[in-house]
């Protein structure tokens, strides 16, 4: 079970990467209506399926001739036998002996590094295999390619990196925990309070509200007020002209696959 789960996982995480790529630069005869990816439930055309039923055969055929393998003897093997001895005598599951950037030890050469890396993959696989089967039905239901849906992730906007910038601060400074009293509880970590101090001390003494104010001070916060406003506007205006196009872009696509 572990290495179909292994194997499954791997599958996956290609193919959530590879789903929206082939929407957003596959030719359009290669697809589905409404730009929507080539699969079971969406369905296919005569090339897509021959590909898929090539692939798809090729991975069987691979998987048979390998599922009951002992992958005990290889180079790996052999540190997966010291590092589990007694444990589990058949291997470690998806271990094909290849790592040509020797990444298997990229965060320590020990058995608990090495764990916590297959650790890393199978929690990995598990979200990509929810994600594919989200996508496969998304599609299903709606007849909308997940890269319109969700536009959000796939075309440039500063919606995402907002989004992102935000969830890293917010790790850097809070932590949420359960408790008896309360299912989620958010609270400031101590490295969180010595971050945002440093953040305070890096303000010039003006913006802190130490020391007494000037009127030169006051007419550098004005013109820093004013510079600002104007890099906002820049970047709103910016923001609307790429929105625009995007929405062009959207309807003239629509309008040719309709």
């Amino acid at each position: 079970m572990q290495e179909a789960e292994i194997r499954h996982a791997r599958l996956a995480m290609l193919a959530v990467v590879g789903w929206p790529l082939s929407e957003l630069i596959a030719p359009e005869w290669m697809l589905q209506s409404g730009g929507r990816a080539p699969s079971v439930l969406n369905g296919f055309n005569p090339l897509t399926f021959l590909a898929t039923v090539a692939v798809f055969g090729g991975l069987g055929y691979f998987e048979f001739k390998t599922s009951l393998r002992s992958n005990t003897q290889t180079e790996f093997g052999k540190i997966h036998r010291q590092d589990m001895s007694q444990v589990w005598n058949y291997g470690v599951a998806g271990d094909y002996n290849w790592d040509p950037l020797n990444l298997y030890n990229s965060i320590g050469d020990d058995a608990m590094s090495r764990k916590g890396l297959r650790d890393v993959e199978l929690s990995h696989g598990r979200s990509a295999m929810l994600g594919i089967s989200t996508f496969a039905a998304w599609e299903a239901l709606t007849g909308h390619a997940i890269t319109d849906s969700f536009g959000m992730f796939f075309h440039p906007n500063l919606a995402l990196p907002a989004l992102v910038f935000g969830y890293t601060f917010f790790n850097a400074v809070y932590e949420v925990e359960n408790n008896e009293r309360y299912v989620l509880q958010i609270s400031k970590t101590s490295e969180g309070e010595a971050y945002l101090e440093t953040l305070k001390l890096s303000l010039p003494a003006a913006l802190r509200g130490e020391g007494p104010s000037s009127e030169e001070t006051m007419s550098n916060l004005s013109e820093a007020a004013e510079k600002a406003q104007e890099l906002f506007a820049k970047a709103q205006k910016a923001y609307a002209s790429m929105s625009d196009s995007y929405l062009e872009y959207s309807t003239q696509n629509m309008e040719k696959k309709d």
